[in-house]
């Protein structure tokens, strides 16, 4: 297990139940004996939109920051990746963070989640590099189409 993975676990469990969490970032860096970039690195890299998470932070006093889970209608998690986070493609790292979320909010299993990960992986997409996010976000927004229509059954 990572620092990294050490820190997020410990910002799940101190966030818990509730909706937010508010934390110092040199308090928390000074607390796991890291740089405060590191902190930064975990919220930058874990605690996404795509993973369902807001951060807000505000300048001085050591970097008071605070962590919002994002509560939303699935169907309105899907509507808002096919028509925001799709539109021009979109990177395989950035897709799987969607279906990490999806997954935790129930809507796929980690076996469907996989598989609809191999499906858009760049091994899979056979086209120059350049077009291959582009014909992801096509795959995916379409495969959560799907899930739209068949969730409201």
């Amino acid at each position: 297990m990572t620092v990294s993975d050490i820190i997020e676990r410990f910002l799940l469990d101190t966030l818990g139940d509730e909706l937010s969490v508010n934390f110092n970032r040199n308090e928390l860096a000074a607390y796991f004996s890291v740089a405060p970039s590191q902190i930064n690195y975990v919220l930058s890299t874990r605690f996404t939109p795509e993973r369902g998470y807001i951060t807000e932070s505000r300048r001085g006093g050591g970097g008071s920051i605070t962590l919002i889970r994002v509560s939303e209608n699935v169907d309105d998690v899907l509507l808002r990746y096919i028509d925001e986070t799709l539109s021009d493609g979109i990177e395989y790292g950035k897709a799987c963070q969607i279906l990490e979320r999806l997954t935790v909010d129930g809507v796929y299993t980690k076996s469907e989640a996989q598989l609809i990960k191999a499906a858009i992986s760049d091994k899979a997409l056979i086209a120059p590099t350049v077009a291959k996010s582009r014909l992801r976000g096509a795959i995916l927004k379409n495969v959560l189409l799907e899930t739209l229509k068949t969730h409201d059954d």
